[in-house]
């Protein structure tokens, strides 16, 4: 990117992408102050219903230096990348199949490859925003990580991005952390913590100050009863934005119970959208991969189910990003947004709404 396109322009901070620039006043993390993502319980609310006063003017909207929309939120994509098919091509045949440029970019990496890759940087000039998703050392604890096992790892990465990619992106570090953790293997809730902060720490310490970091849970009820999840939070100085990763099945029939459901044996969970509000009432929202399983017996499942997204986004303010995982393999189906015509064209309309229209992205 180079200093072109969008990253390169939000590196030294606000970007104008209007006539006027309403930077939003906040905290010293970049996001509205506590009390500034006001509920909206009306069902069928407009896409921008419960904005932050004064940001759903389209001659008003910004970008804060933590990649913050003040005027609705980013589209993004996680494209299936098959042999032959790099992230630039998977991004742009998305793009053309839902008839829109994605703001977001989820790219994920294992280890010790550098990145942004030169592909990844292509991607960013589109322009694009990176969400790069990395797992430090597949191959240690937590514990390890956390104690400088691979600090030279993290060192070469941190050189590598200060030298070639200048510009703001999105890092989750070890996304999904909740099935892993376990005792006395170095996989605890507290060595999770250590890690990630130790990681963010050393990144920053090399001079990465262009990451804006994205803590993200699983989202699976399964484990928002155990005692340590509560403990999986890695701390407000090394986090700018929360996330989860919710996929619609046969247990799910709406946009709301995808992002706020509940199970009868834990009557206390108000479900995962909600528990962040309350948790982080200062932090944007991310759903950083979210999906629609494929259901034979229901062909118009997914198109009534974009089609619910697109009438109750207005009741979720704070989510600030969404990002759709598009894949014929994903863990449990198919979710590529378009297995029928009518699934298609719902996705390309609910792409389209002002909800995720409202910040454009300047050309390169």
């Amino acid at each position: 990117m180079r200093g072109a396109g969008l990253a390169g322009l939000l590196a030294g901070g606000c970007l104008v992408v209007c006539a006027a620039c309403a930077v939003a006043s906040g905290t010293s993390n970049g996001a509205p102050a506590p009390g500034a993502w006001p509920k909206s319980t009306r069902a069928g609310a407009s896409p921008d219903a419960g904005m932050p006063a004064g940001r759903a003017t389209p001659e008003a909207c910004a970008v804060t230096d933590k990649l913050i929309p003040t005027c609705g939120a980013w589209w993004g994509i996680a494209s299936d990348v098959s042999p032959g098919r790099g992230s630039l091509r998977a991004t742009e045949v998305a793009e053309r199949r839902m008839g829109r440029r994605a703001d977001i970019v989820h790219v994920y990496h294992r280890g010790a490859k550098l990145f942004p890759t030169p592909q990844e940087r292509e991607v960013a000039r589109g322009p694009r925003l990176l969400l790069i998703n990395w797992r430090p050392a597949p191959e240690r604890t937590w514990a390890q990580i956390a104690r400088g096992a691979v600090d030279d790892r993290i060192d070469r990465l941190a050189d590598h991005i200060v030298r070639t990619f200048p510009g703001r992106f999105f890092l989750t570090i070890h996304h999904e952390p909740e099935s892993e953790v376990r005792r006395g293997a170095g996989y605890s809730a507290t060595d999770y913590v250590a890690m990630y902060r130790h990681v963010v720490t050393r990144l920053r310490g090399r001079g990465v100050r262009n990451a804006v970091t994205v803590m993200t849970y699983g989202g699976a009820l399964d484990w928002v009863s155990r005692p340590w999840f509560d403990r999986l939070y890695p701390g407000d100085d090394v986090v700018d934005w929360v996330a989860f990763d919710p996929y619609a099945d046969n247990r799910v029939s709406d946009f709301a119970g995808l992002v706020n459901r509940t199970r009868r044996d834990n009557r206390g969970w108000p479900g995962f959208y909600q528990w962040l509000q309350q948790r982080f009432p200062a932090k944007p929202i991310m759903l950083a991969e979210w999906g629609v399983f494929e259901r034979p017996r229901t062909p118009r499942y997914k198109r009534d189910f974009f089609a619910s997204v697109k009438r109750q986004i207005g009741d979720y303010p704070q989510i600030k990003a969404m990002v759709y995982f598009d894949s014929p393999l994903a863990s449990r189906g198919d979710t590529r947004f378009d297995t029928t015509p009518g699934a298609g064209k719902a996705f390309s309309r609910l792409a389209r709404i002002p909800r995720f229209t409202a910040t454009p992205v300047p050309p390169a």
